[in-house]
């Protein structure tokens, strides 16, 4: 039996991605609170722009708004970025608020 993360990726990066400007503090399970900037979001997970101390298989705490405490996992890193992909894939209605929380702006929404 293996332990850890699962980190697969199939598809999912097909799944439409939202622009945000989200500043977080992310729990890491090594390094801390860690500063992060999402910069895009999906059901699946999110990107980020200055993942310095990152790497893949990194696991992070995010806190986000309508869901809350989230884990998420690496799955790929590329100069200062970073994509994560959530523990499980957020309801398609709390998705929804939670890109109306996080990108006001309706003209940076994508049409649904």
């Amino acid at each position: 039996m293996s332990a850890g993360a699962n980190l697969s990726v199939t598809d999912m990066r097909r799944a439409a991605r939202h622009p945000v400007d989200f500043p977080v503090i992310v729990e890491h399970y090594s390094h801390g609170d860690v500063n992060l900037h999402v910069c895009n979001l999906s059901a699946h997970g999110f990107m980020v722009d200055d993942a310095h101390e990152l790497s893949r298989g990194d696991r992070v705490i995010i806190r986000l708004p309508v869901v809350g405490r989230i884990e998420a996992y690496v799955i790929w890193t590329r100069e200062n970025r970073a994509g994560f992909q959530f523990e499980r894939i957020i309801r398609l209605d709390d998705f929804i608020s939670i890109v109306d929380a996080l990108q006001p702006n309706p003209r940076l929404r994508r049409k649904r």
